[in-house]
């Protein structure tokens, strides 16, 4: 790889909206904020680019049986939404 590609490729990595630096709490932090929300067993639960902010998308199973969609911001912590699924 020459130097020119790998800074292309570093540059995309910093634009990218998965780099840590676009947002305040770690993945951790929002599945802890969904079980608060939502007590069970997380999933799956990733992050995700929805309506132009960045959010934590964690799918959380009660133990009922339901599973809940819990959108959490990534940036406050906020949650946005809880929607069973």
């Amino acid at each position: 790889m020459t130097n020119r590609n790998r800074q292309n490729q570093n540059q995309h990595w910093h634009e990218h909206y998965q780099n840590p630096q676009y947002r305040r709490i770690t993945i951790n932090q929002a599945m802890a904020i969904a079980l608060e929300r939502v007590p069970g067993q997380v999933v799956k639960a990733e992050l995700d680019y929805d309506d132009g902010m960045l959010v934590y998308e964690i799918d959380v199973r009660t133990a009922e049986g339901h599973k809940y969609e819990v959108k959490i911001d990534a940036n406050t912590g906020a949650v946005l939404r809880v929607k069973l699924d």
